[in-house]
């Protein structure tokens, strides 16, 4: 545990180093519950409150068993990168893929009108054209899915900019795109979000003999996000609020989480203020600036010694791979040890080492939150032969100074001893890949 020099700071700056997972997943289970039932239902404590998370229903649920004989081109758009390939589906249901490529995502540079995104999406699949007359769309923001599987952007975040495709059907105006092109008629395209993604492959993949009761997509990245099956909701015996299938959370728009002074700086640096209040918490591309804006009020306000503290301010700024970089290896002085080369003193070191571990722990108690309410809204997972298999995805989830244990500890302690639910962690090659094949041949 950090000393008292380090709790008294953040307590100055109301950062609850003690919030504990209970509190939190209760705060995101609120909201999930707004998001889907309405501020008119039983579930409203307070009269006009109104949810972060968009709460969006997909219309699907995992198939029962894989696509056979068949192929689909397959998009991953998200983060920086846009990924795209072929996903060939033989006649036992093993999938090979081919015809990989990877480059940036359309808006990162600069903003973007709609028919500029679509054109420079269309450019980077070209190469795949009529290679199959189905695509399965992997489109990682904020979306409304419409029953046919086309997908309405509501937001963007992760820095994209292109505000001229929000309220856009995607699929539609791809399609309209390509043909112009003159590619073949497609069949269809079909928009799903990372976490369905990671969904579907969790349930597609399921091996060793394990039951799972139910399912969880879990992306912890460049943003962070979980789909979940949500069973039938009604009220009485008439009025179904929720058919059964997979809801995906948008929990990175979560706004009943606490923010601290060092949050609401850095959402002041940021394209959306006040948006993405939970994302801007614990994701790949707020936690380095996030670090910076806490590390250099510590040196404001003198935890170090004067040195370090001059050598801290004059940063500029940090990003995840220099605070990573620092709690993997203290004393580098490779060109990724920012930090360490900043620290004029062993005490200093050691200071600065407990504050971004505590911004870890932060992160992991979100994660382990937002995971812990998805499991509790499937209803299932109360045996331990039959648990909720939940896939991972992402860099910051994996790659993170002690993240992902420190979440399955976080998991553990609540959702296991304190609720009686059980879980297992998942992972897969090329899991989003094929999630969204099988979600563009469904």
């Amino acid at each position: 545990m950090a000393n008292e020099k380090i709790l008294s700071f953040f307590l100055r700056h109301h950062f609850d180093v003690h919030v504990s997972v209970a509190s939190l997943t209760e705060s995101v289970l609120y909201d999930m519950r707004l998001g889907l039932f309405g501020s008119d239902s039983c579930w409203c404590v307070k009269k006009g409150d109104s949810a972060g998370q968009d709460m969006i229903k997909t219309w699907m649920l995992p198939p029962n068993e894989k696509p056979r004989d068949k192929s689909v081109i397959v998009i991953d758009a998200g983060g920086t990168n846009f990924r795209s390939c072929l996903v060939t589906f033989d006649e036992n249901g093993d999938y090979t893929i081919s015809d990989f490529k990877k480059t940036s995502m359309p808006g990162i540079e600069r903003e973007l009108s709609k028919t500029e995104f679509f054109s420079q999406i269309a450019d980077n699949i070209d190469y795949l054209k009529n290679k199959a007359d189905r695509i399965g769309f992997c489109f990682s923001y904020a979306m409304r899915i419409t029953e046919d599987g086309d997908g309405i952007p509501i937001a963007f975040s992760k820095e994209v900019k292109a505000q001229e495709v929000i309220g856009c059907p995607v699929g539609k105006t791809l399609a309209e795109e390509l043909e112009k092109r003159g590619w073949n008629n497609m069949q269809k395209i079909a928009l799903l979000n990372d976490t369905v993604s990671a969904l579907l492959a969790g349930r597609i993949a399921a091996r060793n003999g394990t039951a799972y009761s139910s399912y969880v997509g879990f992306i912890l990245g460049t943003g962070i996000n979980a789909a979940y099956i949500q069973p039938s909701f009604a009220v009485g015996t008439d009025e179904v609020l929720v058919s059964k299938q997979i809801v995906v959370c948008e929990a990175g728009k979560c706004n009943k989480i606490a923010r601290s002074d060092f949050d609401l700086a850095l959402d002041k640096t940021t394209n959306c203020p006040d948006a993405y209040q939970l994302e801007k918490q614990c994701s790949g591309a707020y936690l380095g600036s996030l670090a910076y804006e806490v590390l250099t009020c510590a040196a404001r306000d003198g935890l170090f010694t004067e040195k370090t503290c001059e050598n801290l301010l004059a940063l500029g700024s940090l990003c995840l791979i220099e605070v990573d970089s620092f709690l993997y290896a203290p004393f580098a002085t490779d060109e990724r040890a920012t930090i360490s080369k900043a620290c004029t003193t062993d005490g200093d070191r050691e200071l600065i080492y407990d504050i971004l571990d505590i911004l870890v722990d932060r992160c992991a108690k979100n994660a382990a939150a937002i995971l812990s309410a998805s499991c509790i809204q499937t209803g299932e997972g109360k045996s331990v032969l039959h648990p909720i298999g939940i896939l991972c995805n992402g860099t910051t989830f994996f790659k993170t100074h002690k993240l992902r244990s420190k979440i399955e500890r976080y998991l553990d302690v609540y959702l296991t001893e304190s609720r009686g639910i059980f879980y297992e962690l998942l992972s897969l090659e090329d899991d989003i890949t094929l999630g969204t094949a099988v979600a563009g041949l469904r």
